[in-house]
């Protein structure tokens, strides 16, 4: 059973097999893909540990997957909300490292035991939640970008705490020792972010504009650069994680950044199975019979006080109940750093085999519960909602704005998303003088509508509170351009419930989606792919049998392009 071949045949008639089990379920795939790493462990079909595919093909999945996280982020957006990352990752890894050692030293665990699992406890995975968060299409919406800031501050502190641990090597080859191993981690940190900011401005443009008439060439430059940056932070000491989402940083504002997702992502499903398929088979079943009490008792903790500790500190920082609690929810769970972390411990010899497996099957069991908690998240809102009203600060002003000018308007447009689409429909509605108010989650863009005194309410439209804010019963139309079919449901079901009867455009990405919305009471659903089709279709039965029309038609296009601006900012 050593041959690849056999083993990606194995692991792949698993995943489907129980994936189709899971999808019945309405369950997400990443649910089958660990249980087919514990089946794999359980029942030895071949040995995980000396397997070549479970040991390196995984891990280009991790990079694929940052890679395109990276090249999806505006850094004016993660400089916006900066400081409530920056503070709510530092402040909840102290206090559930603290709390989860204290607890595992009450359980009977020797001191230096109770420290290592209470940071392992600390951390979420950043490729679990990434993964959520692109198949519910909100990876752009406002918990998602906090979500994903406190994970990728998380991988740095791993980072930073496995290097302590291990590094005996120099500095730059200055000979800098054991002595000063976070010294070199921070120099090492400034080197490696640095640089990548200084590529993506001086040099990552001129290359990928001499590649970029070739497709494919195009797509092998980046899969070079992402690669190539990758080698460098693991010659740093730095993980697959962090090279690979600075690699994609370093081409977010490229104006290539689309046609190499599209190449990209079909890649990265594959990979990514085999990741999750990996987790599953670090399980010892040898240990369960010991150790099944203290693994309740730690799932139970990640998936509770975990969560809990979140919502405290998000509080603080003003957030709605409605962000806190997705952000918090997305991060109930234990990461596969943890599992590094204690098997060099391990390695070590501080660490004992029923602690590993202990922290092994939680975060498996973690991972499994929160990815269905994470998929229904709306629905267990609505559940339990009314009970986070506590930890939301009272009299705090979520708005970027004051409302006092625009709370008597009446028979207003409403839009919701004011980038590319919604952009243009701001300009025309303010053209044309007719009212309207603007929902948007990004605080750039209610930056730059209210320089240009556009009313703009900033908020996630996924928050039932925001929609209060809209004063819905007021409005003429309302518009969204989010292309997340849970929220754009969400809105429906407001406007019904509170028996409101106007128009209502929504967008869905897929023909099933927009049948789901129309059954939902969407007036008019734009799915972009199609209204492009049918777009060109009209034009070629009008202009087909005349050639005129093409005639210098580039330079007419490119004329508008340079007039047009397709969104604020």
């Amino acid at each position: 059973m050593n041959n690849i071949f056999v083993q990606l045949a194995i692991i792949l008639s698993l995943c489907s097999v129980l994936g189709y089990v899971v999808v019945k379920f309405k369950l997400p795939l990443i649910i089958a893909y660990l249980l087919g790493g514990l089946m794999i462990a359980s029942t030895a079909i071949f040995d995980p540990r000396a397997s070549e595919v479970l040991h390196f093909l995984p891990e280009i999945g991790i990079a694929f997957v940052l890679f395109l996280i990276g090249m999806e982020l505006d850094l004016r957006e993660i400089k916006s909300l900066g400081k409530p990352i920056l503070l709510a990752g530092i402040l909840q890894i102290t206090i559930t490292t603290i709390l989860g050692a204290s607890l595992a030293k009450v359980l009977g665990f020797g001191p230096v035991e109770s420290w290592y699992l209470g940071v392992g406890l600390a951390f979420s995975s950043t490729i679990l939640v990434v993964k959520l968060l692109i198949d519910k299409k909100d990876e752009g919406a406002l918990y998602g970008k906090l979500a994903v800031g406190i994970l990728i501050l998380e991988d740095l502190f791993a980072v930073l705490l496995l290097v302590a641990l291990t590094v005996s090597n120099s500095v730059f080859g200055l000979g800098v020792q054991q002595a000063f191993p976070l010294l070199a981690v921070v120099l090492k940190a400034v080197l490696l972010f640095g640089l990548a900011l200084i590529l993506s401005r001086f040099l990552l443009p001129s290359v990928f504009k001499a590649v970029s008439k070739q497709k494919e060439l195009l797509f092998i430059t980046a899969l070079a650069w992402c690669f190539v940056y990758i080698s460098f932070a693991i010659f740093l000491g730095f993980s697959v994680v962090i090279g690979a989402f600075l690699a994609g940083i370093a081409l977010a504002n490229s104006p290539f950044h689309y046609q190499i997702q599209g190449k990209v992502k079909p890649l990265r499903e594959f990979f990514v199975a085999l990741f999750f398929v990996y987790l599953g088979t670090q399980v010892n079943f040898s240990e369960i019979g010991k150790i099944y009490p203290l693994t309740i008792f730690f799932t139970g903790y990640t998936l509770l006080i975990k969560p809990t500790i979140f919502l405290l500190i998000l509080g603080i920082f003003g957030f709605r109940k409605h962000t806190m609690f997705q952000t918090a929810l997305s991060l109930t769970h234990i990461s596969e750093f943890s599992l590094i972390l204690l098997l060099v411990g391990f390695k070590l010899g501080v660490i004992t085999q029923s602690a590993l497996t202990t922290i092994a099957l939680s975060t498996v069991l973690s991972m499994i519960i929160a990815s269905v908690m994470i998929t229904h998240s709306a629905k267990l809102y609505k559940r339990i909602g009314w009970m986070l009203g506590f930890f939301e600060r009272k009299n705090y002003n979520h708005n970027l704005e004051s409302w006092s000018d625009y709370r008597n308007l009446e028979g207003y447009v409403i839009v919701i998303g004011a980038r590319k689409v919604g952009g243009e429909i701001v300009k025309l509605l303010r053209r044309e003088k007719i009212p309207q108010i603007v929902l948007d989650f990004n605080p750039h863009q209610v930056e730059i509508l209210l320089k240009e005194k556009i009313p703009v309410l900033y908020g996630d439209m996924g928050d039932p509170e925001v929609l209060d804010g809209l004063n819905l019963q007021n409005a003429r139309m309302v518009i969204s351009t989010s292309a997340s079919e849970e929220d754009n449901k969400l809105l429906l079901e407001e406007l019904k419930s509170r028996h409101i009867n106007v128009p209502v455009i929504v967008r869905a990405e897929t023909a099933d989606e927009a049948q789901n919305l129309y059954h939902a009471g969407a007036d008019f659903v734009i799915i972009p792919e199609i209204l492009a089709g049918d777009f060109l279709v009209e034009k070629l039965k009008e202009h087909l049998p005349n050639g005129d029309f093409f005639k210098n038609r580039a330079e007419i296009e490119l004329e508008k392009l340079s007039r047009k601006t397709l969104s604020w900012g």
